[in-house]
Protein backbone atom coordinates (compact mmCIF):
# COMPACT_ATOMS: atom_id res chain seq x y z
CA UNK A 1 0.00 0.00 0.00
CA UNK A 2 2.06 3.21 -1.01
CA UNK A 3 0.85 6.12 1.45
CA UNK A 4 -0.47 9.69 0.24
CA UNK A 5 2.45 11.95 -1.02
CA UNK A 6 4.83 9.59 -1.03
CA UNK A 7 3.96 8.59 -4.74
CA UNK A 8 5.88 10.85 -7.25
CA UNK A 9 5.29 10.85 -11.11
CA UNK A 10 8.49 10.44 -13.48
CA UNK A 11 8.41 13.15 -16.15
CA UNK A 12 9.38 11.58 -20.00
CA UNK A 13 12.68 12.69 -21.19
CA UNK A 14 12.48 14.38 -24.23
CA UNK A 15 14.46 13.08 -27.23
CA UNK A 16 16.75 15.44 -28.99
CA UNK A 17 16.59 15.04 -32.55
CA UNK A 18 19.10 17.13 -34.71
CA UNK A 19 18.23 18.32 -38.21
CA UNK A 20 21.14 18.56 -40.75
CA UNK A 21 21.43 18.87 -44.37
CA UNK A 22 22.46 15.79 -46.47
CA UNK A 23 23.75 14.59 -49.87
CA UNK A 24 21.00 13.90 -52.45
CA UNK A 25 22.86 11.69 -54.49
CA UNK A 26 24.02 8.50 -53.60
CA UNK A 27 27.30 6.77 -54.68
CA UNK A 28 28.09 3.72 -55.05
CA UNK A 29 31.29 1.22 -56.20
CA UNK A 30 30.63 -1.09 -58.91
CA UNK A 31 32.39 -4.22 -57.73
CA UNK A 32 34.08 -6.23 -61.02
CA UNK A 33 33.14 -9.69 -59.98
CA UNK A 34 33.70 -12.86 -62.06
CA UNK A 35 36.55 -13.66 -64.79
CA UNK A 36 37.10 -9.65 -64.59
CA UNK A 37 37.81 -10.08 -60.60
CA UNK A 38 40.30 -13.28 -61.26
CA UNK A 39 41.92 -11.53 -64.09
CA UNK A 40 43.22 -8.59 -62.20
CA UNK A 41 43.92 -10.45 -59.13
CA UNK A 42 45.92 -12.93 -61.01
CA UNK A 43 47.94 -10.31 -63.04
CA UNK A 44 48.55 -8.32 -59.74
CA UNK A 45 49.31 -11.84 -57.98
CA UNK A 46 52.06 -12.55 -60.78
CA UNK A 47 53.52 -8.96 -61.41
CA UNK A 48 54.00 -8.45 -57.75
CA UNK A 49 56.35 -11.53 -57.77
CA UNK A 50 57.98 -11.09 -60.61
CA UNK A 51 59.37 -7.71 -58.90
CA UNK A 52 59.77 -9.27 -55.65
CA UNK A 53 58.63 -6.10 -54.14
CA UNK A 54 57.64 -6.79 -50.09
CA UNK A 55 58.28 -5.31 -46.71
CA UNK A 56 59.79 -6.73 -44.42
CA UNK A 57 59.48 -5.69 -40.54
CA UNK A 58 61.87 -7.29 -37.37
CA UNK A 59 60.09 -9.46 -35.31
CA UNK A 60 59.90 -7.86 -31.56
CA UNK A 61 61.01 -9.99 -29.07
CA UNK A 62 59.44 -10.37 -25.46
CA UNK A 63 62.28 -9.91 -22.65
CA UNK A 64 62.53 -12.12 -19.83
CA UNK A 65 63.47 -11.67 -16.36
CA UNK A 66 66.06 -13.26 -15.35
CA UNK A 67 67.89 -14.65 -12.24
CA UNK A 68 70.95 -14.07 -10.83
CA UNK A 69 72.15 -17.73 -11.94
CA UNK A 70 70.71 -17.53 -15.55
CA UNK A 71 72.89 -13.90 -15.93
CA UNK A 72 75.50 -15.41 -15.14
CA UNK A 73 75.62 -18.30 -17.41
CA UNK A 74 74.48 -15.79 -20.64
CA UNK A 75 77.79 -13.93 -19.63
CA UNK A 76 79.94 -16.98 -19.79
CA UNK A 77 78.27 -18.10 -23.27
CA UNK A 78 78.54 -14.37 -24.97
CA UNK A 79 82.43 -14.54 -24.23
CA UNK A 80 82.86 -17.77 -25.49
CA UNK A 81 80.49 -17.45 -28.93
CA UNK A 82 79.71 -14.88 -31.36
CA UNK A 83 76.17 -13.05 -31.96
CA UNK A 84 73.61 -14.40 -33.87
CA UNK A 85 73.15 -10.88 -35.66
CA UNK A 86 77.43 -11.53 -36.58
CA UNK A 87 77.19 -15.09 -37.91
CA UNK A 88 73.52 -14.83 -39.48
CA UNK A 89 74.86 -12.48 -42.37
CA UNK A 90 72.05 -13.57 -45.09
CA UNK A 91 69.33 -11.77 -42.72
CA UNK A 92 67.39 -9.14 -44.88
CA UNK A 93 67.26 -5.78 -43.48
CA UNK A 94 64.02 -4.47 -41.99
CA UNK A 95 62.16 -2.23 -44.86
CA UNK A 96 61.47 -2.07 -48.47
CA UNK A 97 63.60 -4.40 -50.62
CA UNK A 98 62.59 -1.81 -53.31
CA UNK A 99 62.34 2.10 -52.64
CA UNK A 100 62.07 3.25 -56.02
CA UNK A 101 59.72 0.51 -57.06
CA UNK A 102 57.79 1.24 -53.86
CA UNK A 103 57.37 5.05 -54.52
CA UNK A 104 55.49 4.43 -57.87
CA UNK A 105 52.31 2.56 -55.45
CA UNK A 106 50.08 4.47 -53.51
CA UNK A 107 49.15 1.79 -50.67
CA UNK A 108 46.37 3.30 -48.11
CA UNK A 109 43.35 5.53 -48.61
CA UNK A 110 45.13 8.21 -46.86
CA UNK A 111 48.00 7.90 -49.52
CA UNK A 112 46.16 7.41 -52.32
CA UNK A 113 43.08 10.14 -51.33
CA UNK A 114 46.85 12.55 -52.04
CA UNK A 115 47.99 11.12 -54.46
CA UNK A 116 44.42 11.53 -56.55
CA UNK A 117 44.37 15.29 -55.10
CA UNK A 118 47.68 15.77 -57.05
CA UNK A 119 46.34 13.89 -59.80
CA UNK A 120 49.15 11.46 -59.87
CA UNK A 121 47.50 7.98 -60.45
CA UNK A 122 46.77 6.10 -63.53
CA UNK A 123 44.62 3.52 -61.87
CA UNK A 124 42.70 2.62 -58.14
CA UNK A 125 41.67 -0.34 -56.89
CA UNK A 126 39.51 -0.51 -53.81
CA UNK A 127 38.80 -3.40 -51.59
CA UNK A 128 35.15 -4.33 -51.32
CA UNK A 129 36.26 -5.69 -47.39
CA UNK A 130 36.46 -2.09 -46.50
CA UNK A 131 34.04 -1.25 -43.27
CA UNK A 132 32.37 1.09 -43.23
CA UNK A 133 31.71 1.89 -46.49
CA UNK A 134 32.59 5.72 -45.89
CA UNK A 135 36.28 5.19 -45.66
CA UNK A 136 36.16 5.02 -49.60
CA UNK A 137 33.17 6.56 -50.52
CA UNK A 138 34.83 9.44 -51.27
CA UNK A 139 37.64 8.19 -53.50
CA UNK A 140 34.68 8.35 -56.42
CA UNK A 141 34.40 12.02 -56.90
CA UNK A 142 37.78 12.28 -56.54
CA UNK A 143 38.81 9.15 -59.19
CA UNK A 144 36.09 10.75 -61.55
CA UNK A 145 36.88 14.72 -61.09
CA UNK A 146 40.94 13.21 -62.40
CA UNK A 147 39.12 10.97 -65.09
CA UNK A 148 41.22 7.95 -63.34
CA UNK A 149 39.78 4.61 -63.82
CA UNK A 150 38.77 3.20 -60.82
CA UNK A 151 36.83 0.35 -59.41
CA UNK A 152 36.25 -2.31 -56.41
CA UNK A 153 37.81 -5.40 -56.12
CA UNK A 154 36.73 -8.30 -54.17
CA UNK A 155 39.69 -10.11 -52.28
CA UNK A 156 41.95 -7.57 -52.93
CA UNK A 157 43.31 -7.13 -49.12
CA UNK A 158 43.31 -10.90 -49.32
CA UNK A 159 45.90 -11.55 -52.07
CA UNK A 160 47.99 -8.63 -52.62
CA UNK A 161 48.37 -7.50 -48.76
CA UNK A 162 50.35 -11.10 -48.18
CA UNK A 163 52.54 -10.81 -50.95
CA UNK A 164 53.58 -7.32 -49.79
CA UNK A 165 54.26 -8.08 -46.52
CA UNK A 166 51.38 -5.89 -44.92
CA UNK A 167 48.29 -6.79 -43.28
CA UNK A 168 45.50 -5.34 -44.93
CA UNK A 169 45.52 -2.79 -48.21
CA UNK A 170 41.94 -1.32 -48.64
CA UNK A 171 43.29 1.14 -51.63
CA UNK A 172 45.87 0.90 -54.11
CA UNK A 173 47.10 3.26 -56.63
CA UNK A 174 49.32 3.04 -59.77
CA UNK A 175 50.97 6.16 -60.11
CA UNK A 176 51.92 7.61 -63.69
CA UNK A 177 55.62 6.71 -63.65
CA UNK A 178 55.46 3.46 -62.81
CA UNK A 179 57.39 1.53 -65.33
CA UNK A 180 57.47 -1.48 -63.74
CA UNK A 181 53.56 -2.35 -63.56
CA UNK A 182 52.50 -0.55 -67.36
CA UNK A 183 51.69 -3.94 -68.68
CA UNK A 184 49.41 -4.75 -65.65
CA UNK A 185 47.72 -1.22 -65.99
CA UNK A 186 47.18 -1.87 -69.62
CA UNK A 187 45.77 -5.03 -68.83
CA UNK A 188 43.51 -4.05 -66.16
CA UNK A 189 41.81 -0.30 -67.36
CA UNK A 190 39.50 -2.10 -70.21
CA UNK A 191 38.41 -4.70 -67.47
CA UNK A 192 37.40 -1.53 -65.06
CA UNK A 193 33.64 0.42 -65.37
CA UNK A 194 33.05 4.02 -65.51
CA UNK A 195 32.30 5.67 -62.60
CA UNK A 196 28.88 7.35 -62.36
CA UNK A 197 28.83 10.26 -61.06
CA UNK A 198 25.98 12.80 -61.93
CA UNK A 199 28.06 16.10 -62.69
CA UNK A 200 30.73 14.64 -64.28
CA UNK A 201 28.56 12.21 -66.96
CA UNK A 202 28.31 15.06 -69.32
CA UNK A 203 31.56 16.72 -69.28
CA UNK A 204 34.20 13.55 -69.66
CA UNK A 205 35.41 15.06 -73.29
CA UNK A 206 35.71 18.16 -71.38
CA UNK A 207 37.57 17.56 -68.60
CA UNK A 208 40.04 16.50 -70.85
CA UNK A 209 40.19 19.53 -72.83
CA UNK A 210 40.07 21.69 -69.58
CA UNK A 211 43.77 19.94 -68.60
CA UNK A 212 45.15 20.10 -72.50
CA UNK A 213 44.15 23.99 -71.95
CA UNK A 214 45.71 23.71 -68.26
CA UNK A 215 49.48 22.99 -69.84
CA UNK A 216 49.47 26.16 -72.60
CA UNK A 217 48.44 28.33 -69.59
CA UNK A 218 52.19 28.83 -69.33
CA UNK A 219 53.04 29.73 -72.49
CA UNK A 220 49.52 32.12 -73.02
CA UNK A 221 50.96 33.80 -69.20
CA UNK A 222 54.59 34.72 -71.26
CA UNK A 223 52.58 36.17 -74.31
CA UNK A 224 50.45 38.59 -72.17
CA UNK A 225 53.12 39.72 -69.99
CA UNK A 226 55.33 40.92 -73.11
CA UNK A 227 51.41 42.53 -74.39
CA UNK A 228 50.63 46.20 -73.34
CA UNK A 229 47.85 47.49 -71.06
CA UNK A 230 44.23 47.62 -73.50
CA UNK A 231 45.55 44.49 -75.45
CA UNK A 232 46.22 42.50 -71.81
CA UNK A 233 42.97 42.93 -70.52
CA UNK A 234 40.87 42.10 -73.69
CA UNK A 235 43.41 38.85 -74.22
CA UNK A 236 42.33 37.72 -70.57
CA UNK A 237 38.40 38.37 -71.59
CA UNK A 238 38.64 36.11 -74.09
CA UNK A 239 41.20 33.24 -72.15
CA UNK A 240 38.39 32.96 -69.01
CA UNK A 241 35.51 33.10 -71.82
CA UNK A 242 37.41 30.17 -73.25
CA UNK A 243 37.99 28.14 -70.24
CA UNK A 244 34.31 27.90 -68.84
CA UNK A 245 32.93 25.28 -68.80
CA UNK A 246 29.21 24.75 -70.35
CA UNK A 247 26.85 24.39 -66.91
CA UNK A 248 23.63 23.90 -69.51
CA UNK A 249 23.29 20.45 -68.87
CA UNK A 250 23.35 20.49 -64.95
CA UNK A 251 20.61 20.10 -63.04
CA UNK A 252 20.38 21.30 -59.50
CA UNK A 253 18.32 18.87 -56.74
CA UNK A 254 17.35 19.88 -53.15
CA UNK A 255 19.69 19.43 -50.54
CA UNK A 256 18.41 16.24 -48.38
CA UNK A 257 16.95 16.79 -44.55
CA UNK A 258 18.22 14.32 -42.23
CA UNK A 259 16.94 14.14 -38.56
CA UNK A 260 19.71 12.38 -36.26
CA UNK A 261 19.01 10.86 -33.01
CA UNK A 262 22.21 10.44 -30.71
CA UNK A 263 21.62 6.72 -29.30
CA UNK A 264 18.65 5.69 -30.25
CA UNK A 265 19.01 2.19 -28.85
CA UNK A 266 19.87 3.96 -25.67
CA UNK A 267 22.87 2.30 -24.68
CA UNK A 268 24.87 2.92 -21.46
CA UNK A 269 28.23 2.76 -21.19
CA UNK A 270 29.72 0.42 -18.16
CA UNK A 271 30.78 2.13 -15.81
CA UNK A 272 34.59 2.59 -14.90
CA UNK A 273 36.15 0.92 -12.24
CA UNK A 274 38.14 3.16 -9.75
CA UNK A 275 41.48 2.22 -9.10
CA UNK A 276 41.94 1.44 -5.21
CA UNK A 277 44.61 3.41 -3.49
CA UNK A 278 47.21 0.91 -1.87
CA UNK A 279 47.99 1.86 1.95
Amino acid sequence: VIQKGTATLRKAKKITVKTCLDNPFGFQWKTIDGEDMHFILQTLEERIKNIGLKKIETQRRKKRSLTKNQTESVCDASTNELPTEETEGHQQKPGWTDISIRRQLAIGVNEVTKALEKNELLLLLVCKSAKPPMITSHLIQLSASRATPAGQVPRLSETVAPLLGLTSILALGFRKQSDKFTEAIEAIIPKIPALEVPWFQYRTEDLVAHAETDCSESEEDEQLAEAPGDELTSQKRKRMESNQLDLSHVILQPLKIKKLVPNPNKIKKPPRKKKKAFS
